[in-house]
């Protein structure tokens, strides 16, 4: 690696910083609790008895899971403009990455909440409990222990996700890299700067996914 290389790297390190900071992790923090919140209610309509409810919210979750993520931000943020509604590319990475999330998430909470014994659903019953007491003291608790590993994964994956914000001029990481690439053309060195960061992010959350799983072992056993 020449000197030129390495001072390259040097004065990129502030801008992906400031991009991984102010772009990458907001948006991935937003989308992902907005995601959660969106996941919950289509998780709790699959399981409505009512039919015309489930089959609302199996319909979204079957558009969602069946089209790319890509289709998506450039439907909200390139085909929404043609029908009157213009979003700036924050707000349209944060639309399209919170449905994208509440898709895959809602199927995940759904099965956690199914893996809840029948059993402590007929004994809060008993006790008197309705059924939104139910869910938010005996079921959703249960239910959150089955649902983390497979949430932290869905993280992880957002946090590389957001990477296609760059395509609708969303400043995150990517997108500065490729803007400080473009007057050298060092695309390579600084495309693997920038990978270096995702790398970083993501095993700092997958240490921090298998704390959480530990305490929650911990929990259950006492």
């Amino acid at each position: 690696m020449d000197e030129s290389t390495v001072e390259l790297i040097k004065s990129s390190l502030g801008p992906l910083t400031e991009g991984m900071i102010k772009g990458t992790l907001p948006l991935t923090a937003i989308s992902f609790v907005l995601g959660l919140a969106l996941a919950l209610v289509v998780a709790l309509m699959r399981l409505s008895p009512f039919w015309p409810v489930s089959a609302i919210a199996r319909a979204f979750v079957s558009v969602i899971r069946g089209t790319p993520l890509l289709v998506q931000l450039f439907i909200i943020f390139y085909g929404l403009p043609s029908l009157g509604a213009t979003i700036d590319p924050y707000p349209s990475a944060c639309i399209a990455f919170t449905l994208n999330v509440g898709g895959y998430a809602a199927e995940i909470i759904r099965a956690a909440i199914l893996s809840v014994p029948r059993g402590q659903w007929e004994a809060a019953s008993t006790v008197g409990m309705d059924y939104p007491t139910t869910m938010r003291r005996i079921v959703l608790p249960q239910a959150s222990r089955v649902a983390v590993p497979p949430l932290s994964n869905t993280l992880i994956s957002l946090v590389k996700d957001t990477s296609l914000a760059s395509t609708i001029l969303v400043s995150e990481t990517m997108r500065k890299a490729a803007e400080l690439a473009a007057p050298t053309f060092e695309f390579f060195t600084l495309y693997m700067v920038a990978a270096v960061y995702y790398w970083v992010v993501c095993l700092v959350l997958s240490f921090a996914q298998t704390r959480l799983e530990t305490r929650l072992d911990r929990y259950v056993a006492s």
